[in-house]
């Protein structure tokens, strides 16, 4: 690649990370917020005042589904696609998104935005292009790392909110077991533990 381009390719790599980074902690901020109410939630003892606040609890995680601009939709990486292909085929789906909903930015978020790209792009005049692609390396890395955990917690929300729609055809009492079990089954997952350990190991011991 020219020089011109390595620079458009590192530009692009950050703002990934920047989309993808506030996404991954809007999901994990939702995933841990239910797992505090729930534990607060073990005080009450009264099933009939404990079921809605199972049911507002969970609605307050799934509702990002609904709310396209919350959570960047990327999809996985398909079985032949190299790491390098898979992050700059997720580049290109940020920017077409982006696109979609420029018209909510204010234009003190723009001036904030072109001013960042600015001294972005006068860091990298003072490096040599093999550096720049050094760099574009590590946040390929980077990023690649960030999609695959970002992706098991949006795969953990999907399935709250199936498994929570598919509850509504039973009666309080087995659906009132059923999500404390969506909630615990999160808990217990190997992608939620690895962003919350302490949380996991203090909340197991009741139900």
């Amino acid at each position: 690649m020219s020089r011109e381009e390595v620079i458009e390719t590192n530009e692009r790599l950050r703002n990934l990370r920047i989309r993808l980074e506030e996404s991954y902690d809007t999901a994990k901020q939702a995933l841990i917020t239910l797992m505090n109410k729930y534990g607060d939630s073990k005080s009450q003892r009264n099933i009939f005042q404990r079921y809605p606040m199972l049911k507002i609890m969970i609605k307050d995680v799934i509702r990002l589904e609904t709310q396209y601009w919350a959570l960047i939709d990327i999809p996985r990486q398909e079985k032949q696609e190299t790491v390098p292909t898979y992050v700059m085929r997720a580049c290109s789906i940020m920017e077409k998104t982006q696109k979609s909903g420029e018209g909510v930015k204010t234009s003190a978020k723009l001036a904030e935005e072109a001013a960042e790209k600015r001294e972005r792009l006068e860091r990298l005049e003072n490096m040599t292009t093999a550096q720049i692609e050094h760099e574009n390396n590590q946040l390929i890395n980077d990023l690649y790392r960030l999609l695959k955990k970002y992706l098991g917690l949006r795969h953990l929300i999907r399935v709250l909110k199936e498994e929570y729609g598919s509850s509504k055809l039973y009666p309080i009492f087995p659906r009132y077991t059923m999500l404390k079990d969506m909630i615990k089954g999160i808990m217990h997952d190997p992608d939620y533990m690895e962003i919350s350990i302490p949380l996991v190991l203090n909340t197991t011991g009741q139900s």
